[in-house]
């Protein structure tokens, strides 16, 4: 008789690494459409995932010099990785200073009339929120660190070199930048029109501002560096203008005025300032700026410190506010400004006849004439109008740009109603992770720009 096998059938030896398999192999995929999920959801501050600013479109950057497996793996390391494991975590101790650090200049009044929509209402969540749909970008400053929520992308490298500016503030000042709440738009033009916003005006900080806008001025980029057209930072840049103003003596320099740069802004004042463009007639030379030309080669014929060589230079706003102008005063001739409609933070300590010559724009070509052939006659008052100029702008010293971002930042601070969080979809940003992004050129120019901690406190703002 033969008895029943109690033994069952027996698994193919090669199921169960199969099925390991299969479950590797699934986990893997999903790990990477997440991954994939995130860093295609993910704006950086070179603009991955970014459509440009819709006031002011610019050519989107493709970003075609990278495959997509080295797109991914830049922005997990650069805006997931870096500052996680960077040197220091924030909240530096206050830094405490043995003296006083003197009265701030005057034009510092002008932060509180900056702020003053918000005296009474004070700035809430509301407000904040209102700025958004104009803004390019939120920066939240909480326990010394800086969180960054990405809307559009920024026209060339604005956006990494403001919010380095903004990181080496808290690098100049340990422990002092309070907490804050801001948005920022990184192109030229003021948005936020009085009349529109006057039941409810939005804080927006940007380069530049009028007396129609709320918005309100704020450092611009290239003080520390515009490396796409090869300006250093300010702190090498002024000190290489004014050896270049006094290679020649100022009697010396070509008696007319002089202008360079691109007509073709949608700036009628620019294109009227063509017409000028003769030396016996109206006393100006006028020239366009070929930038395709100039960036062929690397705008070395276009140095700052070489532009010196008249006794006049003129200022012309071009489809806004015009980094220019901080360079034209730099020489030492005589700054002819064309009756300036926006503001950057700076110009308002700048006095007609004092440190500049104002341009009546109703009557461009004779005012020029008028300005050029007063200071031919007068050689020892022109010329000291552009030193006064020159001298302005020297005093303009990064430690003084910082003292103005430190006080602004700090008095905004104070008017808002609610305590500075960072929303859930912004990322931090510190030094590293802006380094990470950045190119050989542009690496160069921030960490020349690079600030150390403050040996004196900031400067103490004039009472009201």
């Amino acid at each position: 008789m033969v008895l029943p096998s109690k033994h069952t059938p027996r698994s193919p030896t090669y199921l169960i690494p199969c099925v390991l398999a299969l479950s590797l192999f699934s986990l893997t995929a999903l790990l990477l459409y997440k991954v994939d999920d995130v860093v295609s959801r993910t704006g950086t501050v070179v603009g991955h995932n970014l459509e440009p600013t819709p006031w002011h479109v610019f050519p989107h950057k493709p970003f075609d010099e990278e495959s997509r497996q080295q797109r991914a793996y830049r922005i997990l390391q650069c805006s997931y990785l870096t500052c996680r494991y960077a040197a220091g975590d924030g909240g530096e101790e206050r830094r405490r200073f043995p003296g006083g650090g003197g009265e701030c200049p005057d034009f510092f009044v002008a932060i509180r009339r900056d702020l003053e929509p918000w005296m009474e209402s004070r700035i809430t969540k509301g407000h904040v929120a209102g700025a958004q749909r104009l803004a390019a970008f939120r920066v939240v400053i909480v326990d010394g660190k800086m969180f960054v929520d990405w809307y559009y992308a920024c026209v060339q490298s604005r956006a990494m070199f403001t919010l380095w500016g903004l990181l080496q503030l808290l690098r100049r000042y340990p422990g002092m930048v309070p907490d804050v709440d801001m948005m920022f738009d990184c192109m030229d033009k003021p948005t936020v029109n009085r009349i529109e916003y006057q039941g409810m005006p939005v804080p927006l900080f940007r380069y530049c501002t009028t007396k129609e806008h709320f918005d309100i001025p704020f450092p611009d980029w290239s003080f520390w560096g515009w490396s796409e057209i090869n300006i250093r930072p300010w702190n090498e840049e002024f000190p290489d203008i004014k050896r270049g103003s006094q290679t020649v003596s100022w009697k010396n320099k070509i008696p007319r005025a002089y202008w360079k740069g691109n007509p073709d802004v949608s700036s009628p004042i620019r294109t009227e300032l063509l017409t000028c463009n003769h030396s016996r007639k109206w006393g100006a030379q006028i020239m366009r700026q070929d930038w395709n030309e100039a960036a062929r080669g690397d705008f070395k014929q276009s140095k700052l410190s070489d532009q010196c060589t008249h006794r006049y230079k003129i200022y012309a706003e071009g489809y806004a506010w015009s980094v220019s102008l901080k360079y034209i005063l730099s020489c030492d001739s005589v700054a002819l400004l064309i009756a300036p409609q926006y503001e950057d933070f700076f110009s308002r300590g700048l006095i007609p006849e004092q440190n500049y010559w104002l341009v009546d724009p109703l009557k461009l070509c004779p005012s020029i004439k008028y300005a050029v052939e007063w200071g031919n006659q007068h050689l020892e008052e022109a010329e000291a109008i552009g030193k006064r100029g020159q001298d302005f702008m020297g005093s303009l010293t990064m430690d003084r740009i910082y003292e103005y971002m430190f006080h602004l930042i700090t008095e905004y601070s104070k008017l808002q109603d609610f305590k500075p969080t960072p929303p859930p979809t912004s990322l931090e940003v510190c030094a590293e992770s802006l380094l990470c992004y950045a190119d050989e050129k542009q690496r160069t120019f921030l960490r020349k720009s690079t600030a150390f901690p403050a040996q004196t406190p900031p400067c103490t703002l004039k009472p009201i």
